[in-house]
């Protein structure tokens, strides 16, 4: 069989994109990084995550938009090159790449850590090796797998969530009765202020990449004009709804925003709510969070290299060819799970510092792409109206800029760093940006 005769096949349900897009959120990230969002917020870490939630609500309604126009993988690359112009498709897609690629170094980092911590006695780095593995052989067999896999797991990360939503109620009751359980103290207090709140919504914004995720799979989804749209929404509402009532429930149990040590606060809380025993059931559930969301993130990092190799972005032969047995792109999960490799010589920080620079500028972009659209389209104009077609994108790409400028400095240096690099690429590429990058046509089939 020839690489024109390959296709992604279509297997994907509209629930087994939703749990996709939830896995690479990783529901249980709001308490793996409750500490660090309570102390920026000084304790309202509820507020947080709403104003995050509404923020990529408008976002995600753009990416909708975006699916249903263009239903292929490539997400916000793809999305740009088509409406505004390849070269700035392409600067788009290399930023969003910072995501991608580092995401899942990140997520089996902290898995790694996390089972380091239990079982000091042996070395991180084999923790580290054996997610890198599992996920890759996974993804490489095929994404209806990886789906089942995901389905099966993710049930055991919700239980986990609702049973600490659940301790954290009965222990709330416990020590100030019925009136403790609503108070206003979480979403806002004497501590923290409008400046705390939006430097920790940044950072929150970090657990929203899911349903961004979510349209590199348009090309193995079935009905994906249909089934795409729907499952962004879904992921962000679904997924902000998790964080703010587990971010509500957890503060409550600890108000303010002081820890012995952020980084590890949720143990802590969760033995103080469900002893010894709940606390093992809670590193268990972390651990498995992490696998979920690293079979999502290598997934998704894989297909959108397919989508740039494809176009001959990126070398055709390499990155835009699937195996013949199993019809995925084997090169490209192969070298994301070889990048990931490099979390051998880094710490979570350092790994994670790329991450919503990218995320922020993608998201920006596909807002004003729909602008764009809309400005061109006179169908569109007639189907979505001034306030669906611009300013709902509008306030997505203002709030995106603005959570953008709160992000830390070396973030932000890093990433321009990132995006210089990918500007040079594409001189070369346009030769000096005399002409269009490479790029093929395809439509939904291709």
């Amino acid at each position: 069989m020839s690489q024109n005769e390959i296709k992604l096949e279509r297997t994907l349900s509209l629930k087994a994109v939703v749990l996709f897009g939830l896995a690479y959120m990783t529901p249980l990230i709001v308490l793996g990084t409750f500490g660090v969002v309570a102390s920026t917020t000084r304790g309202s870490v509820p507020t947080a995550y709403l104003i995050t939630t509404v923020a990529m609500l408008f976002t995600a309604y753009s990416y909708g938009i975006m699916a249903r126009a263009f239903p292929v993988s490539g997400s916000a690359y793809t999305y740009v090159r088509k409406t505004i112009d390849s070269r700035v498709g392409f600067m788009v897609g290399w930023g969003i790449l910072l995501d991608y690629f580092f995401l899942p170094m990140v997520i089996w980092l902290i898995g790694a850590a996390y089972l380091n911590a239990r079982f000091p006695e042996v070395p991180s780095w084999i923790f580290l090796l054996g997610f890198i593995g599992i996920t890759t052989v996974l993804n490489v067999v095929g994404i209806k797998l990886a789906a089942k896999v995901n389905s099966l797991l993710m049930t055991f990360q919700v239980l986990v969530i609702f049973f600490f939503v659940l301790l954290s109620i009965r222990h709330v009751f416990a020590t100030g009765g019925t009136d403790a359980l609503f108070s206003l103290g979480p979403f806002f207090n004497a501590q923290s202020d409008f400046s705390t709140i939006a430097a920790g919504a940044a950072i929150a914004a970090y657990s929203f990449l899911g349903f961004d995720a979510v349209t590199t799979l348009t090309e193995e989804t079935i009905d994906p004009k249909r089934n795409i749209p729907k499952a962004i929404m879904l992921t962000a509402l679904i997924g902000g709804t998790i964080y703010v009532v587990v971010g509500y429930t957890t503060q409550l149990v600890h108000p303010g925003g002081t820890f012995d040590n952020p980084d590890s606060a949720a143990f802590g809380i969760a033995k103080t709510i469900g002893a010894d025993l709940f606390g093992a059931l809670f590193l268990a559930g972390m651990v498995l969070a992490q696998f979920t969301s690293g079979i999502a993130a290598q997934a998704s990092a894989s297909r959108l290299l397919y989508a740039m190799g494809r176009d001959s972005v990126l070398p055709h032969t390499l990155f835009g060819s699937l195996n013949p047995r199993f019809h995925t792109p084997i090169f490209n999960i192969v070298l994301t799970g070889a990048i990931g490799v490099i979390a051998l010589f880094l710490d979570v920080l350092s790994a994670a510092s790329f991450i919503n620079f990218g995320a922020f500028i993608a998201f920006t972009m596909v807002n004003v792409a729909v602008i764009f659209m809309y400005s061109k389209d006179a169908r569109m104009q007639q189907n979505y109206g001034l306030i669906k077609g611009v300013v709902v994108p509008l306030i997505g790409a203002l709030v995106n800029l603005w959570l953008l400028t709160k992000l830390d400095i070396h973030a932000v240096v890093l990433g321009l760093i990132w995006l210089t690099i990918g500007l040079i690429q594409l001189a070369y590429l346009t030769r000096m940006f005399s002409r269009p990058p490479p790029e093929v046509a395809f439509d939904e089939d291709s």
